[in-house]
């Protein structure tokens, strides 16, 4: 089993640099899982870390674990009451006319059974606040920079696809799934406040999948 990269690391917290196709929760189907890891990242602690929050399976990138359960209670309020700061890289078949904006869309779960469910821009849904910015252009496509005030399930995937009129490459739920192996999402970058200790500040470098395609991040 390859080891996880960790990129920060104390008595509370882990910020591990998550593979893309590595699922957070186990599969209904069954398959590998992070828990599967869980004794690698224990770090000499006796209790596993718990996932504070989620990433899609395709997504790569920073994901936090707390080492014990008072460190998760307070790092899932962090996140629920916005205080984390959230640092997505994106490639998107096309190139947005403009170098940067703001998305804004009311987001609703739906289900089918020949699509199983996704997201949709619904009146009815949850609001949802998305920041982006072109960061390149290689090849027909760019490099957006993302950073979400909202923590929607798939909210940068539909925010692209219903905002932008641009998917992300690759993506099989709002795009054709084609022209990479993979969405191509990365969580770069994270920050969590804390109460009278130094934030948790974490980065993820860019995944060889997205410099094969030709893209660099800064």
């Amino acid at each position: 089993m390859t080891p996880i990269p960790i990129i920060f690391e104390d008595g509370e917290a882990l910020v591990i640099d998550k593979p893309a196709g590595l699922p957070v929760d186990r599969p209904k189907r069954g398959g590998p899982c992070l828990e599967d890891h869980f004794e690698q990242l224990k770090l000499g602690f006796q209790r596993a870390p718990s996932p504070v929050h989620r990433l899609d399976t395709d997504t790569s990138g920073c994901l936090l674990l707390a080492r014990n359960p008072k460190a998760l209670k307070r790092f899932a309020k962090a996140f629920e009451d916005r205080l984390v700061t959230k640092r997505y890289l994106g490639i998107v078949a096309g190139v947005p006319d403009e170098e940067e904006g703001t998305i804004e869309l009311s987001l609703s779960k739906i289900s089918s059974a020949g699509k199983g469910w996704r997201m949709i821009a619904a009146k009815k849904g949850k609001p949802s606040v998305t920041h982006w910015r072109k960061l390149m252009e290689h090849d027909g496509k760019a490099l957006l920079e993302f950073r979400p005030e909202t923590g929607r399930t798939h909210q940068i995937r539909i925010h692209c696809e219903a905002g932008l009129g641009l998917p992300l490459l690759g993506d099989p739920v709002y795009g054709t799934g084609k022209g990479a192996p993979r969405t191509m999402l990365h969580a770069a970058g994270l920050t969590v406040p804390r109460e009278g200790k130094s934030p948790i500040e974490a980065a993820a470098p860019l995944p060889r999948d997205f410099a094969a395609l030709g893209f660099t991040d800064g």
